[in-house]
């Protein structure tokens, strides 16, 4: 399965090397190395051979080679082209694991940024090219999934007669996350054209949306494939730089959905300046310019792993839930709205 790795912040910028690069666990490092806290038994947080959940080995054994993704925001825009108010995203795709890829690692140690979305991909299937890495982008917003869209070559046709004319033309790539992205779109601007993607929408609207995209999915594979629709893993991500939306989610009725967890206190240990350092309380982090009582400013940190390894300060997500982030930084988990009657048995996992 894919990893991905989300910030977001009305008050605390992030340093890019801080987050993806700089910890033992960052997201770059994940292309092979897994930590799950709360999914694995306590103090095995890594021992993926011994563990009992064949479907929880198989996501987590893979490597996560298949390209990478990160779009930050920016207000450089704004000061020169017309129309253009607030942050918009910039994006950086490469083919490259990214613990190898120097231009990435050039780019996220003088990169800082309000909001920010990484992803390392694991193809199910679609061709390895840099248009097919997430993080994919629709004017001010931009989309990111860990999962797979089961039988999406059954459903895609079904699944593109739904977009928007604009948001059909927006897909360069072939992956079912991308088309997804575009669902997603089509419905939080109600089939508008390309300039509504520019609008902000409430963070209602937002889950709203990202809800409806994952019971359209669902409505196709039952329409095409009846009783033979086989389960989805959906972990999507959404923001337009202010707000954020993420689901955890699969519809079976025993099965758990991919690893997601979420943080308001680990930016403070990611983030050189503060005291405490991600790799461990025993680690002294010796590049500290902050004093210990000083405060960080509030953030979210939305991940497929955690990236300090202090699991007091971080929450999996529960399965079939979102977690919302509205423009104050206000976290909300919520359950996802759907018909259990979808849920299916997964041929491979039974």
């Amino acid at each position: 399965m894919c990893r991905w790795f989300a910030y977001i912040s009305p008050q605390e910028p992030c340093l890019l090397s801080d987050v993806l690069l700089d910890p033992a666990n960052a997201i770059s490092k994940q292309c092979s190395e897994h930590y799950l806290p709360g999914l694995l038994p306590q103090g095995e947080e890594t021992e993926l051979d011994d563990s009992k959940d064949a479907l929880l080995k198989m996501r987590n054994s893979l490597l996560n080679m298949d390209g990478l993704g990160v779009a930050w925001y920016t207000k450089a825009a704004e000061s020169y082209v017309k129309g253009v108010e607030g942050q918009r995203a910039a994006l950086y795709k490469s083919q490259s694991p990214p613990i190898s890829d120097f231009n990435f690692r050039n780019l996220c140690s003088n990169t800082e940024t309000y909001c920010l979305f990484a992803h390392i991909r694991a193809t199910s299937g679609s061709v390895v090219t840099q248009v097919n890495s997430h993080p994919f982008v629709f004017g001010r917003h931009v989309f990111m999934h860990n999962g797979a869209i089961s039988d999406f070559s059954k459903i895609r046709r079904d699944m593109t007669d739904l977009l928007s004319y604009d948001a059909y033309c927006n897909v360069l790539g072939s992956t079912d996350s991308e088309h997804a992205a575009a669902l997603y779109i089509t419905n939080l601007t109600n089939h508008g054209a390309k300039d509504t993607w520019e609008k902000e929408y409430p963070i209602a609207e937002m889950l709203t949306a990202i809800n409806k995209t994952i019971v359209q999915i669902m409505e196709l594979q039952r329409k095409q494939l009846g009783d033979k629709a086989a389960p989805n893993s959906l972990n999507f991500c959404a923001t337009d730089g202010k707000k954020m939306v993420a689901t955890r989610f699969r519809n079976h009725p025993t099965e758990q959905p991919p690893s997601l967890y979420w943080s308001e206190f680990a930016g403070r240990t990611l983030n050189q300046k503060f005291p405490g350092h991600p790799d461990g309380t025993d680690k002294v982090n010796e590049a500290a310019t902050k004093d210990a009582d000083e405060k960080i400013g509030k953030h979210t940190i939305i991940a497929s792993e955690p990236t300090t390894h202090d699991d007091s300060e971080w929450h999996l997500i529960k399965a079939n839930c979102a977690l919302t982030v509205d423009e104050n930084g206000t976290e909300t988990e919520v359950p996802l709205k759907y018909d259990t009657t979808f849920n299916a048995v997964d041929p491979s996992y039974p």
